[in-house]
């Protein structure tokens, strides 16, 4: 644990709360301390209010941000005097709390205070850090977890007994901190849940929480319990499991009642600790820190028996809920978590990030319980510690933020001649509706379209079976099934009369035009018969299939097939829940193969203006690959749920296909 304080960023800061944005992000960065919006911070300012009086404002972490990204607007200016007296009542109801909270800040448009915030405004400092450290929640995950931390710490730190956050814990803590806290004291430890520290600037709270932490890492190492190593696993190919891989995304999404994203991880640890023969017993304890529950749910699944976790799941529920303050509705009981000899880790979430940061939260709790496991002997919390948690209001509150799921939440898409025009166009259309996707093309540039997590980028010659059969399981092994399939890629040769093709040109067109989209289709089938809400496929024909023009045989031909192939796969396909259906698009000239030189030619060629070609149909309107795309989308959403076999133009109107 190294402090990353520089003098030179913190000058530049130029007040205390700007100071504790810095010291904020230095903590986010480190995901030893931080994961995914947990830990929170601190500072007390002075401020002069309305009226010219000077009145101490707590700004604390808001909830839903983030502290790696966080700024100055993610922290809640909260009046101290009245947390202070809100610490001092008896009791205190969650929804009372939050109206509390909220009522008494000084700016109406912050972001809801951390639940939290009475526990910060207690604590006699102007900083104060909070974070869920490993190295702190290893040590405290332990049968003799309160004396390993004592003896690491001694008197440096107030010791509090594990208590739900929120109000009880703030009261819990002041008595503690009361009573045990001296001129020594830099920091507090609640057993299984994390480490706060303290200081009168920002540098000295956040640099002692790295010292902190940094003890604790170094009791692990001394103990054998900091890096636990593994033996290496060789990972089954994705070739030889992604058939079982979206079997088990089936039965997962049919559990929570709605597709689901399921990636697969074999990297570093995982496959390893899945092929545990003890992982029975250390993975079925519980959560590092009750917070992942929300992500994680409390245990994963062991194998791959969905429906048995499910009703292990509702009789969690059955035995916890009557004793609950108020009555609670079951989530949905489907894992978030797998584990598996042959897979590894599964990670499932209703989209690409949230397993994402599935994945990443149980990376961390292998850490943990390895490392306690060395220290003797990993303990989680009861299950119905774990339970209160889970049904929290305030805690389901931060998975409730995003609203309502978009239209293809938990599906997945794979397009062909993805880099640019029309298949581009339907990789943003269908990432915008929530799709994760695959995107292919045989230009390198396919692989950095996208950084973001939904996205999965393939270099591919659509036309080599070999290379088509490796991104599909890459596919499957990244997101977990196929739902939609965009079939867009394919060439136009240059004019070419008849008497005058080459057979190895005709051959050329057919084989990408038309063979490739046999072979994906028939590759991807049964993982669409798998699709929770029905696979769909939509075809990019051309104006072509019905109005062929001269000079373009092989073109026209392939397209032709093509469409015949999907009307075909519409009657085939029909009883397995798959429906297919094809555009036409005639004149898309924001492509790569249109230039500007090239339209201004083909416009002197029919005596047009460029504006007055691209705008040459019945409507006088420019088709664009967006125009195409967003059609596409919609043809895979729920306005054509009972639709399979059309054939629909998308050119403002062709006189010749009219």
């Amino acid at each position: 644990m190294k402090s990353l304080w520089q003098d030179a960023d913190a000058k530049a800061c130029g007040n205390d709360l700007q100071l504790r944005v810095y010291t904020s992000r230095l903590l986010g960065r480190d995901k030893s301390l931080v994961l995914h919006g947990g830990g929170n911070t601190s500072v007390k300012i002075a401020e002069k209010n309305l009226f010219g009086a000077e009145e101490e404002v707590l700004y604390v972490k808001g909830s839903g941000w983030d502290l790696e990204t966080i700024a100055e607007a993610g922290f809640a200016p909260v009046r101290l005097d009245h947390l202070k007296r809100l610490a001092a009542l008896p009791a205190l109801s969650d929804p009372e709390m939050v109206n509390q909270l909220v009522t008494h800040q000084t700016r109406a448009a912050a972001p809801v205070p951390s639940v939290e915030a009475i526990l910060h405004a207690i604590l006699p400092y102007r900083f104060v850090d909070h974070t869920h450290a490993d190295a702190v929640v290893t040590v405290t995950n332990t049968a003799d977890g309160e004396a390993r931390i004592r003896a690491i710490y001694g008197d440096k730190v107030v010791v509090v007994p594990y208590v739900m956050p929120g109000f009880d814990l703030a009261r819990l803590c002041a008595e503690r901190f009361a009573a045990a806290a001296g001129p020594q004291t830099v920091g507090m430890v609640l057993l299984n849940h994390g480490i706060f520290s303290f200081g009168d600037t920002a540098q000295e709270s956040y640099e002692r929480m790295i010292a902190l932490v940094g003890q604790a890492e170094s009791y692990l190492q001394e103990h054998k319990a900091w890096h636990v190593s593994l033996p290496a696993a060789a990972p089954l190919p994705a070739a030889a499991v992604v058939r079982d891989l979206a079997r088990l995304r089936a039965d997962i999404s049919a559990a929570a009642g709605a597709p689901m994203i399921v990636a697969r991880h074999t990297g570093g640890k995982f496959l390893a600790f899945a092929q545990r023969g003890d992982v029975a017993t250390l993975s079925q304890q519980g959560p590092a820190t009750p917070d992942h529950v929300i992500r994680t749910k409390r245990l994963p699944l062991l194998g791959r028996d969905v429906k048995t976790y499910s009703e292990d799941y509702r009789a969690y529920f059955s035995a916890h809920e009557p004793q609950a303050k108020d009555r609670k509705t079951m989530l949905d009981p489907a894992p978030r978590v797998v584990l598996d000899p042959a897979f590894g880790l599964c990670a499932a979430g209703r989209s690409a990030q949230d397993a994402a940061i599935v994945a990443d939260i149980y990376g961390h709790t292998v850490d943990i319980i390895l490392g306690a496991t060395a220290l003797g002997g990993y303990r989680a919390l009861p299950a119905r510690d774990i339970f209160e948690v889970e049904y929290w209001d305030l805690e389901q509150a931060k998975l409730k933020k995003g609203g309502k799921p978009p239209a293809f939440a938990g599906e997945v898409a794979l397009v062909t001649g993805a880099a640019s025009g029309i298949g581009k166009a339907c990789v943003d259309a269908l990432m915008a509706r929530g799709a994760a996707v695959v995107a292919l093309d045989l230009q390198a540039a396919i692989s950095t379209l996208s950084d973001k997590a939904n996205f999965l980028g393939i270099q591919c010659d659509v036309a080599d079976e070999a290379q088509l059969q490796a991104a599909i399981a890459r596919a499957v092994e990244k997101f977990g099934c196929l739902d939609m399939l965009g079939l867009n890629a394919g060439i136009f040769p240059g004019g070419c009369r008849i008497e005058a093709l080459p057979t190895a040109d005709w051959q050329r067109v057919m084989r990408i035009n038309l063979d490739a989209n046999l072979v994906l289709m028939r590759e991807c089938h049964p993982f669409l018969k798998l699709a929770p809400r029905g696979g769909r496929v939509v075809v990019i024909g051309s104006k072509n299939v019905p109005a062929p023009g001269p000079g373009a045989a092989a073109y026209s031909a392939s397209k032709a097939a093509l469409n015949q192939l999907a009307r075909v796969a519409a009657l085939e396909w029909g009883g397995d829940n798959i429906r297919i259906n094809s555009l036409h698009p005639n004149a898309v000239f924001d492509t790569g193969i249109w230039t500007e030189e090239v339209l201004a030619s083909r416009a002197k060629h029919y005596g047009l203006t460029v504006d007055e070609y691209k705008r040459n149909n019945v409507l006088k309107t420019e088709v664009t690959s967006r125009d195409v795309a967003e059609l596409a989308a919609e043809l895979c959403g729920p306005l054509f749920a009972k639709t399979t076999g059309a054939q629909i133009p998308v050119d403002g109107g062709n006189d010749r296909v009219i």
